[in-house]
């Protein structure tokens, strides 16, 4: 058996705007096997300032993947436990490889295409009428779960946005998730969970910093909004850390983005733990590519969790790799009809 690794530079249709900058591109990295006939590939999707692993040793240790596949996947993903990007690549590689098709992992109704993943339609920051605009065209697009980053323009302006989707549309027909992305200051964050509040929302992702687990776990206790882990999981490794974590913030709920927790095996840790503290869990992709995207996708049918994923990134990018992964009335779909198409 042999490995190797391309980089590849995905480019945005149109700069996307977060609490921590406006993103143009994204970096990602593939790892390819081969075993005589046999080929198989993962996506190791790097996320810049926010993955734990953005070391300047991270090509480094790709090679070292490629120069050690001998080792196998387990004794790979133990070893790579501070690069959890690399270990999700690593556990895609070897399951395409071991597939009689290398883009199909999970065999299922879903990648018949005869059954689909409701998601999330995910809005953008940016200034109020650029915002409207996406929110009007996920509507028109058949979607009933939509997902706002906030935090980065004026909050009253946030809130106005919110104002006129509940206007037009009740919680029951529309669920609204707001991402603030560690953007409220501590001393104001419940004042901005409770004007949040009065527009019925599903929950907010991390609406302070990561890392201030004291306050977190107050803001928890007092919020009047559902509040969901994002960043806060990034970095904790260990599955008694993890346990920790939970017992002390006690969230509403989890976000897990296989890129940025360890893979599968770190993902399931977090759900098998959130399952037994009664805390509610889905799963997100981190702007991977459709090769990263479609094995997450096939992951997540599995575990038959019924709210709207957070798998709609596909479309972002001018460059992206041809796929049968479509999304369509609110849901990921795939095509078995069509094709995959690599650029290497």
């Amino acid at each position: 058996m042999r490995a190797t690794y391309h980089r590849y530079i995905l480019n945005f249709k149109r700069p996307s705007g977060t609490s921590r900058g406006v993103l143009t591109t994204k970096e990602t990295w593939f790892l390819k096997l081969y075993d005589g006939n046999r080929t198989g590939i993962g996506e190791c999707g790097v996320l810049r300032t926010l993955s734990v692993d953005d070391r300047p040793d991270y090509e480094d240790c790709l090679k070292w993947v490629c120069d050690h596949i001998h080792l196998g996947e387990e004794a790979l993903w133990e070893a790579l436990i501070e690069f959890p990007s690399i270990q999700f690549g690593v556990e895609q590689a070897f399951r395409s490889l071991h597939s009689k098709n290398p883009y199909l992992l999970n065999p299922s109704l879903f990648t018949e295409g005869k059954d689909s993943i409701a998601i999330n339609g995910l809005i953008w920051m940016g200034d109020p009428d650029f915002m409207k605009e996406q929110i009007e065209a996920k509507l028109s697009e058949g979607f009933n779960c939509i997902k706002l980053k906030i935090g980065a323009i004026d909050f009253s302006k946030e809130l106005s946005l919110l104002e006129v989707i509940r206007t037009q549309f009740s919680p029951d027909q529309i669920e609204i998730r707001v991402d603030a992305n560690g953007a409220f200051h501590p001393d104001e964050a419940l004042t901005k969970l409770n004007q949040l509040a009065n527009f019925h929302l599903h929950s907010i992702e991390q609406p302070i910093r990561a890392g201030q687990h004291d306050i977190m776990a107050q803001l928890c206790r007092d919020t009047p909004l559902p509040i969901a882990l994002d960043e806060e999981l990034i970095g904790v490794f260990e599955f008694d850390d993890k346990l920790a974590l939970l017992e002390k913030i006690k969230p509403q709920y989890i976000i897990l983005k296989p890129s940025l927790v360890g893979g599968y095996r770190g993902s399931e840790e977090w759900i098998s733990l959130a399952m037994a503290y009664q805390c509610g869990w889905w799963i997100t992709s981190a702007l991977e590519s459709n090769v990263g995207l479609n094995a997450i996708a096939q992951w997540t049918y599995t575990l038959d969790n019924n709210r709207p994923q957070g798998l709609g990134t596909g479309a972002l990018y001018t460059n992206n790799i041809e796929s049968p992964l479509i999304v369509k009335e609110g849901g990921l779909y795939y095509n078995p009809k069509e094709k995959w198409t690599l650029p290497f």
